[in-house]
């Protein structure tokens, strides 16, 4: 890897939503030209692998981005303040109801760099003890267990899910699955 940075000329964020902020940056490239790499900035993420037993729980939920229902694992937003391990034990909490004694972080990626600004943290959870869901007012989820055995199938069927599907491969290559 080269260690020249590529000078930003300027940064200009175009829209702020409330849930996203998007821009630009105009780059100075390596020959001399500019050019404008427009970019999201998102909230960073956790995505939870709650293992209960010989199982995984997911989440079954309408998308309506894609206009499908997809299995997902759980996941969501970290709070202000909060680390992976406790941002996922909230979210696996309020998503299926389930409280996880042990809650470990296996990895942070960037995720699709070449368009957002926006950090995804993988983790997994064990010892799980049931309890009540808190679901946000938009989230409307059926909780599903699959075999731990067939996670990573049931997570490559259509529609797939990227979050769902790297974090899998996480556990599954830590030796969780």
């Amino acid at each position: 890897m080269t260690d020249t940075a590529w000078s930003v000329r300027e940064s200009v964020t175009e829209y702020e939503t409330g849930w996203y902020d998007g821009g630009y940056d105009l780059v100075e490239q390596p020959d001399g030209s500019t050019k404008r790499y427009y970019w999201a900035d998102l909230p960073a993420a956790v995505v939870v692998v709650a293992i209960d037993g010989d199982e995984v729980l997911f989440v079954e939920q309408y998308r309506p981005t894609i206009r499908d229902h997809c299995l997902e694992l759980p996941a969501g937003i970290v709070e202000d303040g909060e680390d992976y391990e406790t941002a996922g034990a909230r979210e696996l909490r309020e998503e299926t109801g389930f409280t996880a004694d042990s809650v470990t972080h296996l990895q942070t990626v960037d995720v699709a760099t070449g368009v957002l600004r926006h950090e995804r943290g993988y983790v997994v959870a064990t010892d799980l003890r049931p309890g009540e869901r808190d679901l946000d007012r938009n989230e409307f989820l059926s909780v599903t267990r699959v075999p731990r055995a067939d996670a990573v199938e049931v997570a490559r069927t259509e529609p797939a899910n990227d979050a769902t599907l790297e974090g899998l491969l996480v556990a599954a290559t830590d030796g969780y699955l």
